[in-house]
């Protein structure tokens, strides 16, 4: 039993009458008696009883309506399904991110998105670079931010933003009103660097921008992700280089410094699968670089 054969059933179920029937499926009436015939064959029962005058339904041939009339609904309620999938109208779309990407930019980038897909659902993880690279390959994410760039040859990069560090010091202490500072002057601070493990990470980011500007890091405090590192600020354990976007969002507690002269910069990537084909992937790609062009 095909879906065409239990199609036709209804039909003649519905219509107690073939002539009706095969004009309702724009058909002729013989190759609609034969299609009924075969499928009283396949299933082994008589679906009606053929009268001189009329045809009834069967006990067989009511258990079958029934049960058909469910089937179609569930085979096209599946196809709408399908279809609007297809289109981006619904799904699911994993996304993770660096923690820094919080500031700014993601939560924008989110509302654009969920303003024209309400009903995508998202998933949203935070991981550090090593941690999105190999959630990205075992195809565990659909799209990932990273700081830096995720290097790849199955992977798509599109580098969204690029911001100055800057540096985050805890507000006891006293910069005599500037809103600069020189790295020498941060000998005796511990620098936070995050995350220590894996490698390699924004971490290197950092120290490779310290080992540049010619400032060789005596003092150093480790942790797992950049809010743990401002909480730490934040007590005053010690300093730590971040993205400009951290600072706009004030903390209490914290305050931020440009460094100079400036010792680098740093890019937020959008990551996807070279091979990815699907619509929510793409449509949330042309929106995320919207989203930068409007910011930059």
């Amino acid at each position: 039993m095909n879906v065409t054969k239990l199609r036709y059933f209804i039909a003649v179920a519905e219509e107690l009458h073939f002539g009706r029937a095969a004009e309702r499926l724009d058909m002729a009436q013989p190759p609609l008696s034969r299609a009924i015939k075969q499928l009283e064959e396949e299933l082994g029962a008589t679906l009606f009883n053929r009268g001189r005058s009329a045809i009834t339904l069967t006990q067989a041939g009511e258990r079958l309506l029934e049960r058909g009339r469910s089937i179609l609904t569930q085979i096209e309620d599946k196809r709408l399904e399908i279809k609007r999938l297809g289109q981006g109208a619904e799904g699911r779309l994993r996304i993770g991110f660096v923690g820094s990407a919080t500031f700014g930019i993601l939560p924008n980038i989110i509302k654009s998105f969920r303003r024209g897909h309400p009903e995508v659902n998202l998933s949203l993880t935070p991981m550090n670079n090593a941690q999105l690279h190999r959630a990205l390959v075992a195809r565990e994410l659909d799209v990932a931010f990273g700081r830096p760039a995720l290097t790849d040859p199955e992977f798509i990069t599109r580098e969204l933003l690029e911001e100055k560090l800057i540096l985050a010091v805890p507000d006891q202490i006293d910069t005599g009103g500037r809103s600069v500072a020189r790295l020498e002057r941060l000998k005796d601070q511990h620098l936070i660097l995050y995350p220590e493990h894996p490698r390699p990470s924004y971490a290197d980011v950092v120290l490779d921008a310290c080992e540049t500007a010619g400032f060789d890091v005596p003092l150093k405090m480790w942790c797992m992700d950049l809010q743990t590192a401002l909480s730490l600020v934040a007590v005053g354990e010690g300093v730590c280089i971040v993205p400009d976007s951290v600072s706009s969002a004030p903390r209490k507690n914290l305050k931020f410094l440009d460094i100079e002269p400036e010792i680098g910069r740093t890019a937020l990537s959008i990551n996807y699968r070279c091979d990815e084909q699907g619509v929510h992937v793409k449509t949330f790609i042309e929106i995320a670089q919207k989203v930068a062009r409007k910011l930059l």
